[in-house]
């Protein structure tokens, strides 16, 4: 059937209709191969395929900043898992929540997108994806606070729901109320979740990383959950095993065999730089040693977070350097670059900041075996996202 937007705006003027192309569907269902089963492959169709068509549509209308959020490279973990596209723009956030029902009766938003805190939105969008006559409908929104407050919450599918009569329809009424109310509060307070151990983390990603494992999410205590997606190294693991994958983010791996396909699609790479290494009587080498690179953008400007082995591999000895990616410009005062436990603790010399302009910024450490650091920049990179790096 051919997509007929003014037949369709007669039924709901309100209502924002946007086509669909063979191409564009095409290209989405290929996209969402890489998942558990055939229901995960499903959900994640469908909010690729609304990602794909809403996002352009927002940036070109009222916000050329927005972007995926957290990152697009980490919404197979998420889909994997849970229903929903997040979308950040200027300060604010927006979720979009696909469903292929017909009567819209409803929106039900998933417990995570509303209670782990750094998902929580400012608003959640209504989206109706009917692939037959080849269009998305944005048929109304509502936001954090309201869903709080209006919503009923659903145990039994961990939801927050509310009528569609309580939605705001048109969408446009969302940019005239952020200029003419700029206060208004639109996020609710989100209750901090646990912090889980590394031994609590491992048994959890055992137990639900199997795919046999339907629903995951109703499998623990949602706080519990909720913590454990929240790390988003943890939260990438949990994808992987699901999926059957070998470990992805192993330093030494790819030292040894390239940067991981998981690992390029959150900015890694790798350049060979010459390195001096003594020799066993006393003579110094130059060596070829691959040094990891991510591609970093912090307050509009290009960085580099460099991490290099110092001397052997067997040493366990790495250094983390963080450099502005112009060579005729240093890294600001006030910047801070930080590494942490798998677990998001401190330890002794775990930051450096720089006090006035620097050059770099770098940290040495020395490692046991297997053993699992985050990185963490201040002020943070754009679309950071935590990873846990083993060694």
């Amino acid at each position: 059937m051919t997509f007929n937007q003014s037949t369709l705006t007669l039924t709901n003027s309100t209502d924002l209709w946007l086509e669909i192309s063979e191409t564009e569907q095409t290209k989405a269902w290929e996209q969402s191969q890489a998942f558990s089963s055939s229901n995960r492959r499903w959900i994640a169709y469908l909010n690729r395929l609304s990602l794909n068509i809403f996002l352009p549509w927002l940036r070109a209308e009222y916000a050329p900043d927005a972007t995926a959020f957290p990152k697009a490279a980490a919404n197979p973990s998420i889909w994997e898992v849970v229903n929903g596209t997040g979308i950040s723009f200027e300060t604010s956030r927006m979720v979009l929540i696909p469903t292929e029902a017909v009567d819209l009766d409803e929106l039900r938003v998933p417990q995570e997108w509303v209670d782990i805190p750094s998902w929580s939105a400012d608003y959640y969008v209504a989206v109706q994806v009917n692939l037959e006559e080849g269009y998305i409908r944005v048929s109304g929104y509502t936001t954090h606070a309201q869903l709080k407050k209006m919503g009923t919450y659903d145990a039994g599918d961990r939801a927050y729901c509310l009528d569609a009569e309580n939605l705001v329809s048109n969408l446009s009424i969302l940019w005239i109320a952020r200029q003419i109310c700029p206060e208004e509060v639109t996020r609710a307070e989100t209750a901090p979740l646990p912090t889980l151990s590394v031994t609590q983390a491992e048994n959890l990603l055992k137990r639900l990383g199997n795919p046999a494992l339907i629903l995951p999410r109703m499998a623990v205590p949602f706080e519990t959950w909720g913590a454990l997606l929240e790390h988003g190294g943890w939260r990438q693991r949990l994808y992987e095993q699901r999926q059957g994958l070998q470990p992805q983010w192993s330093i030494r791996e790819w030292m040894q065999a390239g940067v991981s396909d998981f690992a390029q699609k959150f900015g890694w790479g790798s350049v060979e730089l010459q390195s001096s290494v003594q020799g066993a009587r006393g003579s110094v080498e130059e060596v070829e040693l691959p040094t990891m690179v991510r591609k970093l953008t912090i307050d509009g400007q290009g960085y580099e977070l460099r991490l290099q082995p110092k001397g052997h591999l067997e040493n366990n000895i790495w250094r983390f350097e963080l450099r502005n990616r112009n060579r005729d410009e240093r890294i600001p005062s006030g910047f801070t670059l930080k590494l942490l436990t798998e677990d998001l603790q401190p330890f002794d010399g775990n930051q450096v900041k720089a006090t006035t302009p620097k050059e770099r910024l770098y940290i040495e450490v020395a490692l046991g075996e297997s053993e699992g650091l985050v990185w963490q920049i201040e002020p943070t990179p754009e679309d950071y996202e935590s990873e846990i790096l083993y060694f």
